[in-house]
């Protein structure tokens, strides 16, 4: 009662009641708010629409490509007389056409050098770029997964030295071998796990710069690289052997002895393939590019394309713990998952041999 008592009176009095007043202060200003928001929201928009339909203003540059003064700038009196020059528009306007600009090509390599450079990669990388460099030798042997890596990437490198200096830098058996691909060669064939006397790593960093000496003979034309199948095939057929024999390695259940694998040979196996699929991807990438012809003549580019898939899904295995579970078992058998790919790269291999070879 006293507190209809007191509106009543506040009525009377020409006032309204504090609870009306309050909520009506609410009502306003949240229109009021709502309202600025709005209008920001709609000035933002109509700004956006009229950015994008206005037109930008012609820059100078086009009028005077046009024969036009720019804008802003009064057009000078042509003089008047047989010596009068013309002014620059129309000097522009009756120019004759730019002769566009001619880009000269890159200069092409020389064939073989990137056969070259690519078996030169794969072992600098693992002897002066990789942490602790070469370490099938070290005193301190704990790393056995690089180190046979390392042997399938030597193995590799061996190969295509010997089918390089025998073969495909000479015209014919009666002709010469080139110098330094015949100490390259020797030198890679020094055992992988001697200290010193030779040292390893500084034999084979020589055999690195006879490879480059020889590349640079072919820049200078004092050099050769014989692009033919009968060059080629030698190598593939070498490559497959190679891969063969490391697929044999990763299916067997057995030693030559007759006892079970060890699981301290898996990883071996696994890793020794692994280096083997990294280094002839590489070099066989090469072999494409520097036999392209040859192939394409063949038709053994497929081919080619496969056998290096393979070795790059070989090389891309690398798992925290090599297990060699049994095929149906929980864990992964990771010497079969290696030698699905190891086993393409061999078979596309053969077939391009005896492709080239038709």
């Amino acid at each position: 009662m006293t507190h209809q008592h007191d509106n009543e009176k506040a009525s009377e009095q020409g006032q309204k009641p504090a609870g009306n007043s309050s909520a009506l202060k609410r009502f306003f200003r949240v229109r009021v708010i709502g309202g600025v928001v709005l209008a920001v929201i709609a000035l933002w928009g109509v700004w956006v629409l009229v950015g994008l339909f206005r037109k930008p203003a012609p820059s100078p540059v086009a009028h005077l490509e046009e024969g036009e003064p720019p804008q802003g700038v009064e057009e000078a009196e042509t003089p008047v007389g047989p010596s009068a020059a013309p002014s620059i528009p129309e000097a522009a306007h009756e120019a004759p056409h730019a002769v566009p600009k001619i880009t000269t090509p890159a200069k092409q390599k020389p064939k073989g050098i990137a056969f070259v450079e690519a078996t030169v990669s794969v072992l600098d990388y693992e002897l002066n770029e990789r942490f602790w460099g070469w370490r099938r030798n070290d005193i301190l042997r704990f790393t056995d997964n690089v180190e046979n890596m390392q042997l399938g990437v030597l193995e590799v490198v061996r190969r295509t030295s010997v089918a390089l200096a025998e073969r495909i830098s000479r015209h014919g058996p009666t002709d010469v071998i080139d110098n330094n691909l015949e100490n390259a060669m020797n030198w890679f064939m020094i055992k992988p796990d001697g200290y010193w006397l030779p040292s390893p790593e500084a034999k084979y960093n020589d055999g690195l710069k006879e490879l480059r000496a020889y590349a640079q003979k072919l820049e200078r034309g004092e050099a050769r690289f014989y692009i033919r199948t009968d060059n080629l095939i030698p190598l593939l057929l070498s490559f497959a052997d190679l891969m063969g024999s490391c697929d044999e390695n990763l299916v067997k259940t057995k030693e030559e002895d007759g006892s079970p694998v060890s699981w301290f040979k898996v990883d071996d196996y696994f890793y020794y393939a692994k280096g083997v699929a990294t280094a002839m991807g590489k070099i066989l990438h090469a072999v494409e590019e520097e036999f392209s012809d040859v192939l394409e003549a063949r038709q053994g580019i497929d081919l080619l394309h496969h056998a290096v898939h393979a070795c790059q899904v070989a090389s891309g295995l690398d798992p925290w713990l090599v297990t060699d579970a049994p095929p149906d078992g929980f864990l992964a058998n990771h010497r079969a998952n290696m030698a699905a790919p190891i086993s393409h790269a061999s078979y596309f291999l053969e077939a391009l041999a005896k492709a080239l070879s038709t």
